[in-house]
């Protein structure tokens, strides 16, 4: 298997400080210290690992160093966002054995790259994550691990195998990249819980699955096709993927014939784009939708057009980000029933077997959430696993967060949101804390959208 490595801007187009709940119940690891038993802790089916002993494994400490990379999260926070810091610990970094080489993170060339970092004080829980759009492993520090470190609980999160604007290009089948995504992840939950016990002398009591974008489509999958690895999850605008449809191959076609003059507003809203959210169309023309359109259609559909994107996704970011004029006219319904069978080998279907919040912000311009996590939702009742799940709407809420910064007046972060989210996520797995029912969540009384929400407060029993 074989992938180009991706660029922060491409991983840009793919893709009050929560006060946590009670105390934890803090464990004491065996051994006790600082890095206590950092040497005997080897990661199951790793090629290779290394591990350093931090002072502090969060962003705060690490930006700068080589335990992180600032770039690849660029866009998914913020600015001014608080982040949580002073978490002393063990950071374990490696990959697992695959053929692919275009993760050059570490100058190792090597895919199937990992992080694991294990706090000093360690609360019994593990995160696991994979990366959002086309990002690696230490895309989410900021938005994810820092505040689970925090929490204490151990965090691990994966490249999910294959990254980069040609990360279709990354094995033989149709649809061998994206399903190699939900291996990696299933593969790194396992190792990770593995490792936890190395490090602290048992299990993880609980772990849960998270992700945001493509890592919210791995916590849905992970839901449904390995629930006994999880005790809960919590899916952040996850994409969607059925195989007849909706997926993104439905509505962004739409979206490239509009930059092309060849569809209008109501072509728009017709395939899910919400009206109030034309402000942000002519950001995702520039940045989201041809690139988007163009690698999906040639991991699922690579016969369409050969010719485009071709050998790779272009050399230039301009090249890159670019449309490819044929997709104006893509029809996915019309397509060879090869190609939904290569959907169909990583669809969703709603039958999830642990409990499961989404969130969903109401100004989502490249997975609009009318046609995707309104559809899933609609799914799991339809199911019969309605009880688990939970869907909440951050009103103004848009993909990437970052984008707040540029239209203050009309956006919010999602971040205060999931901080809040995961707090009740956890409140209904370990205490039977009944989730507030599916709700839009508004702006916080006191103004302060960038570090404070309330998702809500549940009511015991089931």
């Amino acid at each position: 298997m074989r992938v180009s490595r991706g660029m922060p801007l491409i991983a840009l187009a793919l893709v009050a400080l929560a006060v946590p709940g009670p105390a934890p119940a803090w464990a004491t690891p065996a051994g006790g210290g600082h890095c206590a038993g950092q040497q005997r802790v080897h990661v199951p089916g790793a090629a290779f690992q290394q591990s350093a002993c931090l002072g502090d494994l969060t962003t705060s400490a690490l930006a700068g160093t080589p335990y992180t990379d600032m770039a690849d999260q660029a866009g998914l926070t913020a600015q001014g966002t608080r982040h949580p810091s002073g978490v002393p610990g063990t950071q374990i970094d490696g990959y697992f054995p695959d053929s692919s080489h275009f993760n050059a993170t570490h100058g190792w060339r090597h895919d199937a790259q990992f992080v694991i970092r294990l706090p000093d004080r360690w609360n019994g829980g593990l995160v696991v994550t994979g990366a959002p759009g086309t990002r690696k492993q230490y895309a989410t520090d900021a938005a994810i691990s820092d505040q689970a470190l925090a929490q204490g609980y151990a965090y691990a999160a994966t490249d999910k195998g294959n990254s980069g604007p040609d990360f279709y290009r990354d094995g033989i089948r149709p649809g061998d990249a994206v399903a190699e995504w939900n291996s990696r992840t299933t593969q790194l939950t396992r190792a990770a819980g593995r490792a936890v016990a190395q490090r602290y002398g048992h299990a993880p009591r609980r772990t849960y699955m998270t992700g945001i974008s493509n890592g919210g489509y791995l916590t849905r999958w992970q839901l449904e096709n390995h629930p006994e690895l999880y005790d809960g999850g919590l899916d952040w605008e996850g994409a969607l993927w059925t195989r007849e449809g909706p997926n993104l191959l439905t509505s962004l076609p739409t979206t490239v014939a509009r930059t092309l003059g060849r569809a209008g507003d109501e072509d728009m809203y017709a395939v899910g784009f919400a009206r109030g959210s034309e402000f942000l169309w002519p950001y995702h023309e520039r940045a989201y939708w041809g690139v988007t359109q163009k690698i999906y259609r040639a991991e699922f559909d690579p016969s369409y057009d050969p010719g485009c994107p071709g050998v790779s996704a272009g050399s230039t970011t301009e090249q890159i980000l670019a449309p490819c004029a044929s997709d104006a006219a893509y029809d996915y319904a019309s397509r060879p029933a090869s190609v939904h069978r290569a959907v169909a080998r990583v669809a969703l279907t709603g039958r999830i077997g642990r409990p499961l919040i989404t969130l969903h912000g109401d100004q989502d311009a490249l997975l609009p959430k009318a046609a995707d996590s309104d559809v899933y939702a609609r799914m799991i009742d339809a199911s019969g696993r309605g009880r688990l799940h939970r869907s909440y709407t951050v009103v103004g809420g848009t993909h990437v967060d970052g984008l707040y910064d540029t239209y203050p007046e009309r956006l919010r972060p999602i971040l205060p949101c999931y901080r809040s989210a995961f707090d009740v996520l956890t409140a209904w797995v370990e205490r039977g804390s009944r989730p507030p029912a599916d709700h839009a969540v508004g702006r916080p009384a006191s103004g302060d959208v960038v570090d404070s929400c309330t998702v809500g407060t549940g009511t015991t029993g089931q």
